[in-house]
């Protein structure tokens, strides 16, 4: 069985931008509905990220767009991803962080499986301090962030730096991300791929515990 979960961070162990405009909006000063876009719960009126799916652009270039147009709502000089997401989130970072998420990681830990994160920016979007605010990130034995390294999913290369730092062979790995390009290039690097639907965080949390067979040991 697998001995090891993989797992993006922004929208599998947190919550979307998406799904807390509320919380961003009060945080921000903002009229409630002043945010309007919701990516993959209405592509259909997300043009943008229609695009950043086509591959057309990258999410890094999605998520400049929108924080230029909300530093543009609120009058601030925001320059970077993170200060956005610092002014929307930073007062409270454990409110956009997912219930499920937190079950699953300790269900992982109980079952003694090992844990990493593999992210394309988490403290590119996060701030470095955001990690400080959330304990639970001490119980991962790997956090590979392309801020520094520079290598983002789904490049080859990604994969092999979590898998290395963890010291198990990617067959014994399953990882686990909501973008579908990220999934393919998990799948062709060897590692055992599970979809995470953002739209049903619970049963996407079950399928990657089934994965490892948590499901099979509790039974």
């Amino acid at each position: 069985m697998p001995d090891a979960l993989v797992l993006d961070f922004g929208g599998v162990i947190s919550r979307t931008l998406f799904e807390t405009h509320d919380l961003s909006e009060r945080a921000l000063g903002l009229p409630p509905g002043t945010l309007d876009w919701q990516g993959p719960f209405a592509p259909e009126n997300d043009a943008l990220w229609r695009r950043m799916q086509n591959d057309e652009i990258s999410e890094r270039d999605y998520w400049r767009q929108r924080t230029s147009e909300v530093a543009a709502l609120v009058g601030a000089d925001w320059t970077e991803m993170s200060d956005f997401v610092r002014a929307a989130r930073g007062a409270a970072p454990s409110e956009v962080i997912r219930p499920e998420a937190l079950a699953a990681i300790k269900a992982a830990q109980d079952n003694g499986i090992r844990l990493a994160i593999l992210s394309n920016e988490l403290d590119l979007f996060y701030g470095a301090d955001f990690r400080e605010k959330l304990p639970f990130l001490s119980h991962f034995d790997v956090i590979v962030d392309a801020t520094y390294s520079g290598i983002l999913k789904p490049d080859a290369r990604a994969y092999a730096q979590v898998t290395d730092a963890l010291g198990v062979p990617a067959s014994a790995c399953v990882f686990v991300d909501d973008q579908i390009r990220n999934i393919r290039g998990a799948e062709d690097a060897g590692l055992i791929p599970v979809h995470f639907d953002v739209r049903q965080p619970g049963a996407s949390f079950a399928r990657a515990l089934d994965a490892l067979g948590i499901t099979r040991r509790a039974s």
